[in-house]
């Protein structure tokens, strides 16, 4: 499944003319507010499998500091052109995945 900021952050950039690390920022920040939201109302009625999400969580700090260190030395522009190339690929993973469930 794919989360809707592969179409917010390029509706960010392209339509209100957001610099990508702001359009990318403000999607996490909403990403992060609709998880602690998730987390809050969960925890009063379920158990929560740590094994599986301390692992899962300390490998997502590390991408994310790797991940940054990674696109300080990359330009915006390289970034924006590499998302889009992604963004179409996924499309099409999902497109031609949709379509041969439905044979």
């Amino acid at each position: 499944m794919i989360g809707g900021g592969f179409l917010v952050v390029p509706a960010l950039v392209g339509v209100l003319d957001w610099p990508m690390p702001t359009a990318i920022g403000t999607s996490l920040l909403v990403i992060v507010i609709n998880a602690a939201a998730s987390l809050w109302v969960r925890a009063a009625t379920s158990t929560f499998g740590w094994k599986v999400i301390i692992p899962v969580s300390l490998t997502a700090i590390v991408g994310a500091l790797l991940g940054k260190s990674a696109s300080d030395s990359v330009s915006h522009t390289f970034l924006a052109r590499a998302f889009a190339v992604l963004l179409v690929a996924v499309a099409i993973y999902t497109a031609t995945t949709s379509m041969v469930a439905l044979r």
